[in-house]
Parts: structure tokens; sequence; C-alpha cells
């Protein structure tokens, strides 16, 4: 059997990475077995987690890392620990039972897979560290868009604990202390609550994934959401051929065909974000916008 390395895909929550890998899964990427609402195999993004966790650090928080990068006992004992896990029983759930009994392990497929996970921004070199040869998918999107998103997800978490299901409050809550405390899931994106801090965030996840995309050169691509939108079926063409997918035009046009353009500069409609968007005007030329 000959294996194939992982297509990575990297960046900020809310930038497109779901829409994105959607269609690569369409068009023949293998994202996983066991996939969250947001299209991350479940069975990295734990991985991710813990990986965070080591470190206290987490989605908001991703920069913790560096204290397990530099250190370079904790670093090589932690990819032998993951290389294992990758080997057990557990990666069934990325696999599939069908999968796992053939392959064994995520690393002996032959087909072309992968996964998406904002926090492989920076859990990357871990994951280097493991596949040598992955590709790399960066997608990013304009702040100001990201930072919206961010803040009507911030309202809908505070909704669950304030005017949602009020009249039997207690019986609700109770279902939420046993489904989000135990998991460790979170409400809401606290440094979503102001435009100022999401934007420092985003400057975070775009510094960490423009380096990567640097240090591995061929290997790695950067989509900008917008352009991604506006010519949806150009750009799938690029992506498929870059990880390796046999897709046809025709596939690829009936896969694009319904992408609403409207999503990109939405946050032009909101006059603060407009305004705000403005005195930040020489720091977005840097980043391309």
């Amino acid at each position: 059997m000959k294996s194939s390395s992982p297509v990575i895909i990297i960046g900020m929550s809310r930038s497109g990475t779901s829409l994105l890998t959607r269609m690569l899964e369409s068009l023949g990427l293998f994202c996983g077995s066991k996939l969250t609402n947001n299209h991350e195999a479940l069975f990295f993004r734990e991985i991710n987690d813990w990986l965070l966790a080591q470190c206290s650090g987490g989605l908001e928080t991703p920069g913790a890392i560096k204290y397990l990068l530099r250190d370079s006992e904790a670093r090589k004992l932690f990819t032998e620990f993951i290389t294992f896990t990758m080997k057990s029983h557990r990666a069934i759930s990325y696999l599939g039972l069908g999968k796992y009994l053939s392959a064994g392990a995520p690393a002996n497929l032959d087909i072309p897979w992968g996964w998406k996970d904002p926090r492989n921004t920076f859990t990357l070199p871990l994951w280097l560290d493991i596949f040598p040869d992955a590709k790399v998918i960066h997608i990013y999107r304009h702040p100001m868009d990201i930072v919206n998103s961010l803040s009507t997800r911030r309202k809908k978490g505070l909704l669950r604990l304030s005017e949602k299901h009020r009249s039997w409050r207690g019986i609700y809550w109770y279902y939420l202390m046993q489904k989000f405390i135990p998991s460790k899931r979170v409400f809401i994106d606290l440094r979503g609550a102001s435009a100022e801090e999401g934007l420092n965030m985003w400057q975070e996840y775009m510094q960490e994934a423009r380096t990567h995309i640097e240090d591995l050169g061929e290997r790695a691509i950067e989509i900008k959401y917008e352009d991604f939108l506006d010519e949806p079926a150009r750009v799938l063409e690029t992506l498929c051929e870059f990880a390796g997918l046999k897709a046809s035009p025709d596939r690829i046009k009936e896969l694009t065909q319904d992408i609403n353009k409207s999503r990109a500069y939405a946050y032009r409609n909101e006059p603060e974000l407009e305004a705000f968007t403005k005195e930040k005007a020489a720091l977005l030329r840097d980043y391309g916008y």
C-alpha cells in the first residue's frame, strides 16, 4: 500500500475554512468519518485541544503553544505520543471502522486525505514533525467580517444563559451543565467582544499562518476568501491540482454554482465596523486589504 501525506487546512475561525473543506471533500479529499458541525475531524480537533491545554492555551489563546514548541525534549515525546494515538483504536473516529481495519492509521491511507481545524494554524509545527511532506492550505478573510461573525456567535452564546427558555431555566441549565462542562465546550468567544481585540486575534493568526506559508514554499498555498467567492471554480481547480484531487470541470462548476458572493465584505453594512476599518486602513493594507 502506497501511503499519501495529508493536506492540512489552516486559518482563523469564520474565515471560510468550513466551506472550503466541504467542497474539497465533495471533490475527493477524505476529511474524516466523524465531523463536527464546522466540518472539523473530531479526532484531530481533540488532539489539537489537548496540545493547547498542555500550555494553558485554547482557540482564542493559541500562541501559548510556543512553550511546547521551544521545549525540544517535550516536543519529541509529544509527537511520539500523538503518532502512537493515531495507530490506536481512537483513530476509528477519523477513519471509520472499514478504513481502520484496512489501513490501521491515517498515515497509511492511500487516498487524498487531511483535516481542517483553526487550531492547526498554531499546532502545525508538531504535525509537520509527524508528516514532514504534508501540504498546507491557508484561507483568510477580511478581519471585520470575522469580527462581525464572532460578535453574532457571542450573542447567540449569551442567549443560552439569559433569555432562552426562561420559563424553565433550571431544567435547561441542567442540560447545559451536562453538555458543556464535561466536554469543556465554550459558550462564547470572549475575545470577539470588541472589534479591537478581534482584530488583534486575527493578526496573531495571520502572522502565524504566513510564517508557515513562507517556510513551506511550494508545499503551501494561500487563498483569499473574497477571491474564492468571486471565482470559486478557478480557485477550486487550483486547489484540486495542489491536493492531488481528480475533479472534472463540470463537477467543480456544479459545486460552485450556488456560492453566495454577497458574503464578501459584509461588514460594510455595519456603520461602526466600516468606520473602524477606515481607522485601521494602514494596518490592513499590509495584509492585502
